[in-house]
């Protein structure tokens, strides 16, 4: 007998007039973080509401006309639905506050952040992971903020993939394409027709169509290959985020970086800072070199004005994290655009030169390309100082141009309604404070018993989102019923209420998910001791091609199947956010076991804290700034130049320590009461520590603050007079670069090794300029205590040197010098070239020691 072949059809309802704004709220991604308009759809049908994994745009073309004629009739439906809408259009008009234009005018800036993912919903899947969601939360934030802001990203017809893990433990990656008319965007049209913008590639244009979506108070703008003017080829460029080859990747970030700027310039938009969030949008340094050229500019004098209004993010301290290309491929990729551009193709390599081999890395041209630069933690801005410290070869790591702004989360999209909801009675004004953590002090006001029973309510639905998802994941894989309840009956015995520790992130091998497992009998006896049982939940992803981080999946869902962890060990698949959100607000403790310093931030913890998890790490990324010895415990990570398998034991075993004497004894040390009045205090120290300090409010205002408002000024300083400042800056950089290897620096007689403290000591030295001026150079005299007596040593006093005298092409500069500190100090002499435009003083990477 043949099977019939089937015709899908989807029957469209007509969206009662009284509801007719449910479309206006579904194509703003507004409501990826209102749980009030999320709440509306789910009224209307809330089986349809979970089918179309939460995407509004998708239920209103799914969703029965009954459902929506008896929602038009409803009472209390339509009151709610006036509430939101009344909180969307507030939220709307609300204009940028004193805190915002006092340092970026709306009027006259404009922020411009290209990213490769942007992650904001489950419901539009074009993120893989944590870069996507900082990314949506930056947006998210800046939207609250009204910034003066635009985003530009891609369009993934298949996003990332979907994961499954078979009865084996083994990865299934798994694509599925979104139709854009199922995603919360609309095209740009100009006069009347779809904008579209071309990218010069190899023998031919590749045309990209430019989407819209509305983010509150902004708009991300996303380009797409999928168009006919393209050969079916080309029309897969934008197909996969992370997938195909190198060559699909440069293309993508050709698109991304090259595209994504004249669609600025096509939109009329005129940014006054840009913001370059990872390498893979880099190449737009190189369009805005072209554009500004065309005004007359060397390619150097533009490269200075582009730079100085230029910040640029790195997110990883892993090596595979920055994309690298051969010198061939570049050069093939790009040769046709440089031509057409007026650009010189050994120049521009020569700004992603890395380590001045023939290889091309992105990340080496967004900092060379850029005057900012900052990492995502206190951590990572100075391993990011030292592995870049190439860029400027001279100057000590600490004291190079790369700062840093730790991450933080989007409050409103991760913390639980129901966290919300008791807020909003105990502290109405808190969410207009989230950047005062004075104020956060008002969580100890609230009664420990109303505080766990929130904290309980939570657990439960995790437990029961958990019970839904292996039940699924085992129907598919065969698993028989038995399996699935012992596995899950420890979370779902609301009378035993189980310690839970969730562990949900990228399967990448230096996070070390299996750290935990490093000595397994001991482990086992914590988890299963009848008294105190301990639930693991893991989740994640493993690249498609990252075999290792594949058998670490394997290897906890073989564990998870063994029969003595059976109940204590659960692996879920397809972590997403609609997982995340779940998972952060009804675990107890989060855990986060990175090699240390490869954690760059990792923000989940964070988002746990909101709900008042309690984290278990080890102290690197955000984590080495968060605790404090009081919100949650911390693995001292060894030093790295030990041997790497012995540190992972100590580590492992201090992990083990931490679980069996401290985390699970305060878990179960209940009174009458039902619950530890320990645990929630240290629970409640969690989220009022944590939440005002890594929020992504305060995180886009230190941006605001730190780089968006300088870029924007200096920028403009160097651009003003058709770029005259730029076009000096750039003949004086090429001056001394010339003239620097012949410079010489010498100590003039001796320094005395003694003075009286009120005294001081001369200090003359000798240069040899070989040809720059004193005016060209700065001569500085560190003071640096060697033991001053205090707990905290302070940073070195500085004197610079003015000049004395000049003959036979020598300089003499000299200072007095008063002893900074009492006792024993060390003074250090160096030169380095200055120039008033320099936007930071040692960009230059130039200097010498005598």
């Amino acid at each position: 007998m043949h099977k019939a072949t089937e015709f899908r059809l989807e029957a469209h309802p007509q969206i009662p007039e009284a509801l007719e704004r449910l479309e206006e709220l579904a194509n703003d991604l507004f409501y990826s973080w209102d749980h009030g308009v999320r709440s509306l759809f789910a009224r209307i049908d809330l089986r349809l509401w979970q089918k179309v994994e939460h995407n509004p745009k998708l239920f209103l073309r799914r969703v029965a006309q009954d459902r929506l004629d008896e929602a038009a009739e409803d009472r209390a439906f339509l009151a709610e639905y006036r509430q939101v809408l009344s909180s969307y259009d507030a939220y709307l008009e609300a204009g940028p506050g004193p805190e915002v234009t006092e340092k970026l005018d709306p009027e006259t800036t404009l922020v411009a952040y290209f990213c490769a993912e942007f992650g904001f919903h489950e419901s539009f899947p074009i993120y893989s992971g944590g870069l996507g969601i900082l990314a949506g939360d930056h947006c998210k934030a800046a939207s609250d903020l009204a910034l003066p802001f635009v985003a530009i990203g891609l369009l993934y017809q298949q996003g990332y993939f979907i994961q499954s893990i078979d009865a084996l433990g083994h990865q299934i990656a798994r694509y599925q394409s979104h139709s854009s008319d199922k995603l919360p965007i609309t095209p740009v049209e100009q006069d009347g027709e779809v904008l579209k913008v071309s990218v010069p590639f190899p023998d031919r244009d590749i045309v990209a169509r430019v989407w819209e979506a509305r983010v509150g108070h902004i708009r991300l703008y996303l380009l797409d290959s999928h168009t006919e003017e393209n050969s079916p080829e080309d029309q897969e460029l934008t197909l996969q985020l992370y997938g195909g080859d190198e060559t699909t990747r440069i293309g993508q970030e050709m698109l991304l970086g090259i595209g994504g700027t004249r669609v600025l310039e096509l939109l009329g938009l005129v940014p006054t800072a840009w913001h370059i969030n990872e390498g893979h949008a880099a190449f737009q340094i190189l369009e805005r070199c072209r554009q500004t050229m065309a005004g007359g500019l060397t390619f150097e004098a533009a490269l200075e004005a582009v730079a100085g209004a230029t910040l640029f993010t790195t997110h990883t301290p892993v090596a595979a994290g920055h994309d690298i290309f051969p010198k061939n491929l570049v050069q093939h990729a790009m040769g046709r655009y440089l031509e057409e551009s007026g650009l010189d193709f050994e120049k521009v390599f020569a700004l992603g030169a890395n380590n001045g081999g023939e290889t091309f890395n992105m990340t080496g041209l967004g900092l060379r390309g850029s005057r900012f630069h900052n990492g995502v933690s206190r951590i990572h801005g100075g391993v990011a100082s030292r592995m870049e410290g190439g860029i400027w070869p001279q100057v000590p790591p600490e004291e190079n141009p790369i700062g840093y702004i730790t991450n933080g989360v989007h409050v409103p999209t991760f913390l639980a309604p129901e966290w919300s909801s008791l807020f909003d009675i105990q502290a109405p004004t808190w969410k207009s404070e989230l950047r005062n953590p004075a104020f956060w002090e008002f969580i100890d006001q609230i009664p420990d018993y109303h505080y766990w029973s929130v904290h309980k309510a939570l657990k439960q639905q995790m437990g029961e989102f958990i019970v839904r998802r292996l039940k699924r994941q085992h129907k598919r894989n065969g698993t028989g019923h038995s399996v699935t309840d012992r596995m899950t009956r420890p979370l779902i015995s609301a009378e035993q209420d189980t310690l839970v520790i969730g562990f949900a992130r990228r399967f990448a091998t230096y996070k070390r998910a299996t750290l935990i497992f490093s000595d397994l009998d001991r482990l086992e006896r914590i988890l299963t001791n009848p008294d105190r049982t301990v639930v693991l939940v893991f989740a994640g992803k493993a690249h498609p091609q990252d075999k290792p981080g594949q058998q670490l999946i394997k290897v906890i869902h073989d564990l998870s199947m063994h029969p003595s962890l059976m109940g204590h060990l659960i692996l879920l698949e397809d972590y997403d956010q609609a997982m995340a959100r779940r998972l952060l607000s009804g675990v107890d403790v989060w855990l986060n076991t990175p090699e240390y310093p490869k954690e760059a931030s990792g923000t989940s913890g964070e988002k746990a804290a909101l709900n008042g998890a309690l984290n278990l790490s080890v102290l690197d990324g955000w984590w080495g700034e968060g605790y404090d010895g009081k919100n949650g415990w911390a693995i001292p990570p060894r030093d790295t130049q030990l041997d790497p398998e012995f540190r992972n034991e100590e580590e492992a075993r201090d992990l083990i320590d931490l679980l069996e004497f401290d985390v699970v004894p305060l878990y179960y040390e209940r009174a009458s009461q039902g619950y530890s009045k320990g645990w929630v205090k240290r629970s409640k120290a969690s989220m009022k520590t944590i939440t005002p300090r890594f929020n992504s409010q305060r995180m886009v205002m230190d941006y605001v603050t730190n780089y968006y408002q300088t870029a924007s000024s200096q920028g403009a300083r160097l651009m003003a007079d058709g770029g005259e400042l730029a076009i000096e800056l750039s003949q004086w950089k090429a001056r001394v670069r010339d003239a620097w290897p012949g410079v010489e620096l010498s100590v003039v007689g001796c320094v005395e090794s003694a003075c009286p403290y009120d005294g001081a000591v001369e200090l003359r030295v000798e240069a040899l300029l070989n040809g720059l001026s004193a005016d060209d150079v700065r001569v500085e005299c560190l003071v640096s205590p060697e033991c001053t007596g205090t707990h905290k040593t302070p940073g070195p006093a500085s004197f610079f040197l003015e000049q004395e005298s000049e003959a036979d092409g020598r300089t003499v500069f000299a200072t007095q010098v008063q002893p900074s500190y009492p006792g024993l100090q060390t003074l250090r002499l160096r030169m380095y070239p200055y120039h008033d435009a320099l936007t930071h003083p040692l960009e230059m990477g130039a200097m010498l020691w005598v």
